[in-house]
């Protein structure tokens, strides 16, 4: 299943530049990650705002939690709903792209709240696939994700969640590793000149179910502009997300935070099988710092207060 490897004109391999910035700044590979594009995805507090401060056990974590957008059931413009979730001790915002273009709106509240865009998700990625027998398709999802790489950085975001493929009738898990890791090598310049990342998320797709297939798949493409988007709750149907941690170590650029039970299907966090002790434990040992992002069923403001609550009790491992 593997594919030869190639290194890209203009494009520096992962080993070169991340090899480059953790001999240069002294930082751990997981840290170098993050360092790739200077800004919030630093995983320090976020600046300004007119939102109150976190606690001092969260501004002192390395994690930065996050809400995706549609989960957020509360009326009223961007600004409401960015100032509702700064109250409740989020810290950023994920969006979609295309469908929600960049918008002076939502710029103007991330500003005033201090609570970044911090990515955006390719919401075309399952029905226009990068994995696709037909090129003029192919064409086309390559054409998407250059959209969302722009609407990323117009937003001031730094990565563009992506699922590379699905495998199926049209395509086998063979295929769907090469054909997705040539589109996507494709996109490389822009990202680069963009600063935005590409973060492949383990989905229930049929494709990479196994953490040293996805690491392996990571390693093919060979960029630091190419990393994984961690599902933790996806990830536990296949294997214990602690030992999915581990194997892909400093590919990890980002969190999406769920829960998965085999008797109770996607729950709510904290109340499915992930052992979640073992999730921080091995978090800490490869030094992960960044955005951790709720994926559930959303709603208003006791709702997405009950959810930050888990998220600071699952990953930060705060009982109160």
């Amino acid at each position: 299943m593997a594919v030869s490897r190639h290194e890209h004109r203009g494009v520096f391999s992962r080993r070169q530049l991340l090899g480059g910035l953790a001999a240069g700044v002294g930082v751990s590979l997981a840290g170098a990650a993050h360092a790739v594009r200077p800004s919030d995805d630093r995983g320090g507090a976020p600046a300004g705002g007119d939102g109150p401060a976190n606690d001092d056990s969260a501004a002192a974590s390395p994690l930065r939690f996050a809400v995706k957008w549609g989960m957020i059931g509360v009326e009223g413009a961007a600004l409401d709903r960015f100032r509702v979730c700064r109250e409740l001790g989020y810290d950023g915002m994920e969006l979609i792209s295309p469908g929600q273009p960049p918008d002076a709106e939502l710029a103007a509240a991330a500003q005033q709240t201090g609570m970044p865009i911090h990515g955006l998700v390719n919401s075309r990625h399952w029905r226009v696939r990068l994995s696709s027998p037909d090129q003029a398709t192919r064409d086309a999802a390559r054409a998407i994700l250059e959209q969302c790489l722009r609407d990323c950085s117009a937003m001031g975001g730094h990565s563009v969640l992506l699922v590379p493929g699905v495998v199926g009738g049209e395509a086998t898990h063979a295929e769907v590793w090469s054909r997705s890791i040539s589109e996507v090598r494709r996109v490389l310049p822009l990202a680069a000149r963009l600063g935005v990342r590409v973060l492949i998320e383990n989905v229930w797709n049929g494709f990479c179910e196994q953490p040293e297939q996805l690491r392996d798949y990571l390693d093919e493409i060979d960029s630091p502009w190419v990393g994984c988007y961690f599902d933790i709750g996806n990830a536990q149907k296949f294997a214990p997300p602690a030992q999915w941690v581990r194997t892909l170590a400093r590919r990890i650029v980002k969190l999406d935070v769920k829960d998965w039970g085999a008797g109770a299907g996607f729950c709510k966090i904290g109340q499915g099988d992930v052992d979640w002790p073992a999730v921080r434990e091995a978090l800490a040992d490869i030094n992960f710092c960044g955005w951790c992002t709720a994926e559930v069923a959303g709603g208003g403001r006791r709702r997405l207060a009950d959810i930050a609550k888990r998220m600071n009790t699952v990953l930060r491992g705060e009982t109160r």
